[in-house]
């Protein structure tokens, strides 16, 4: 039974941890911070992604694909990507989009996996600090997976950390979140796709949390506020979590993608749409 962080970790999937519970929603706004992936989310005609229409098949999407590309097999990542091809096809800029934009635009997808690497080291450095050069070189590498399972050109992923931190810097000044956006990922930090019940439980600390997980450039493009007094109240979460990340084993943490794998695999054999 294993419990707490890897002590060297060489995969994606090592990094996760209870912080996973909490961190998605901040990481969706660095994404849709990109105009073009903002407006994309905003005006898309599939109803099935929509998180405020369909919030646990957006959920099940999200998970299903994040599981195939750290932990599936190259078939399993092909299939998701011609399904995922399928949904992408239908979303791109209309006359009346107040900027041009395609989801098949693999500028776009590398700007979405490029966060999504960064949603796994976060989780794992909020609790634990830096990674080792070594750890983080391999975890490095094997997160193009979360680029080429997508339209990603392999040699489009930046060929080392030193090389993706000068793309992440070049990109941060390309991102703005317009009051249309800000207010969708607001509702989404807050849950309010939830029914009434579970958002009033869930939806005030849920806020609280990714403006916690949230860098600081992302915060003030959200324009929010980030006291001295929440920082404090958000590293007693984090002391929270860290003791969660030990005495509650792993394959907790990992049964969740293994049963979006089987789920997948399994609607794949019956012929059913997997996203």
């Amino acid at each position: 039974m294993r419990l707490g962080a890897p002590r060297k970790p060489t995969r994606v999937v090592d990094l996760i941890n209870p912080a996973a519970m909490l961190a998605p929603a901040a990481n969706v706004i660095m994404q849709l911070s990109l105009p073009g992936v903002g407006y994309g989310v905003l005006e898309s005609p599939v109803d099935s992604g929509n998180v405020y229409k369909r919030p646990f098949k957006r959920a099940r999407t999200t998970g299903t694909y994040l599981a195939v590309a750290t932990m599936g097999t190259a078939a399993d990542r092909q299939l998701i990507r011609d399904e995922i091809d399928k949904v992408h096809a239908l979303v791109r800029s209309t006359e009346s989009s107040p900027l041009p934009y395609n989801a098949f635009d693999p500028r776009l997808q590398l700007w979405v996996a490029a966060c999504l690497y960064r949603y796994y080291v976060d989780q794992h450095e909020f609790l634990y600090g830096p990674l080792d050069d070594a750890s983080a070189d391999a975890i490095y590498q094997d997160a193009r997976k979360l680029g080429t399972t997508l339209q990603v050109r392999d040699d489009m992923w930046p060929p080392d950390r030193a090389a993706f931190d000068e793309f992440w810097k070049r990109t941060l000044d390309e991102l703005r979140i317009d009051p249309p956006v800000r207010e969708h990922l607001h509702g989404v930090a807050a849950m309010a796709f939830l029914p009434a019940p579970l958002r009033l439980l869930a939806g005030r600390f849920n806020l609280f949390a990714t403006k916690g997980f949230l860098p600081h450039e992302f915060r003030e493009l959200m324009k929010w506020s980030w006291s001295s007094t929440q920082q404090r109240q958000f590293e007693v979460l984090l002391t929270a979590l860290r003791i969660a990340d030990h005495v509650i084993p792993r394959e907790v943490w990992l049964f969740g993608y293994r049963m979006y794998l089987w789920d997948m695999r399994a609607r794949a054999r019956r012929g059913r749409r997997v996203v």
